[in-house]
């Protein structure tokens, strides 16, 4: 079976059904926290694909990894997903809501990566430099890496634009290689 397609059709229909409801915004939420929980635990994907596991230890791992306190159109879902034996699908069919949530209400994501922190008044700064640039709601995501040395690395989307130092030395020793190379 194709994982896309069918990872596609429940969150579609997760969708239309948290919308139906007045819940997608909630859905949306519990189900970042789940893709996230996908992200740090690796063991969940394990757990919830071992068939000695119980449906009701399986439906409260879900639980627990989408927030504790979650709706009931989450709930319904997930014991739909668990009664179809569909579980193992369950980390793309977040995804997937996700963006499908997303491309419903127009909200696109910016990840800004700097060497250090950057202070709220800065952050502040650059959210409403792309915010005027992109129609729709931005969900803005700092982090700090210090391997980038300095500048910053910015995230839209698809779009990256990289002006790090890191990247900048690696473009100045690969010329210079290059050069070196040519000379002899």
């Amino acid at each position: 079976m194709d994982t896309g397609i069918i990872s596609k059709r429940y969150a579609k229909a997760l969708l239309a059904y948290a919308q139906e409801k007045g819940e997608g915004e909630k859905v949306y939420e519990e189900m970042k926290t789940l893709s996230q929980s996908f992200f740090e635990v690796p063991q969940l994907r394990s757990a919830l694909d071992n068939p000695v596991i119980s449906t009701e230890n399986k439906r409260q791992l879900i639980t627990n990894a989408a927030g504790k306190n979650v709706s009931q159109v989450f709930t319904r879902f997930i014991d739909l997903v668990i009664r179809e034996k569909r579980e193992k699908y369950l980390h793309n069919i977040a995804l997937v809501y996700i963006d499908l949530f997303r491309l419903s209400k127009d909200i696109f994501t910016a990840h800004l990566t700097t060497a250090t922190k950057v202070g709220p008044k800065e952050e502040e700064e650059i959210r409403k430099i792309i915010a005027k640039k992109m129609k729709g709601t931005l969900e803005f995501k700092t982090k700090t890496d210090p391997s980038i040395i300095g500048g910053f690395i910015l995230g839209i989307g698809t779009y990256q634009m990289d002006a790090s130092i890191a990247t900048q030395l690696k473009q100045v020793k690969s010329q210079f290689m290059e050069k070196n190379r040519k000379s002899i």
